[in-house]
């Protein structure tokens, strides 16, 4: 399948999104923060990177620009669990975000997210 990072602060979210994404036989990397998901976004050149949008040190929408404008190939998607989930969403969106899931989602949304975002045409799977 495909390599996937996620980028999330909170470590049981990543897991579980890590276990929903390797059980759909995907490879996962992940990262705490948005300066850590860079860094390894920039060396192993996922086909798609999962990012928090409301995290410490650098935020998701940060995140969604500096790929834009290094990896544009890299599908995105933005995931918000934030009290104003949908206006990080929307701003995720204007800022390049291929796809976004408001927190809490079942695996099947995240697993059926990805799977689209891999078999789009600018996918770099």
């Amino acid at each position: 399948m495909a390599e996937i990072l996620i980028i999330d602060d909170d470590a049981d979210v990543r897991e579980v999104m890590s276990a929903a994404l390797e059980g759909a036989g995907h490879s996962v990397r992940e990262a705490k923060d948005g300066s850590e998901g860079l860094a390894l976004a920039r060396k192993h050149h996922p086909a798609v990177v999962v990012t928090d949008m409301v995290m410490p040190e650098q935020e998701g929408g940060e995140v969604i620009r500096q790929l834009r404008k290094e990896k544009p190939e890299i599908a995105i998607l933005a995931v918000s669990g934030a009290v104003r989930s949908s206006l990080y969403l929307h701003i995720a969106e204007k800022f390049g975000a291929d796809s976004v899931l408001a927190k809490p989602f079942s695996f099947e949304a995240l697993v059926s997210a990805v799977a689209n975002l891999v078999s789009a045409p600018n996918s770099s799977s």
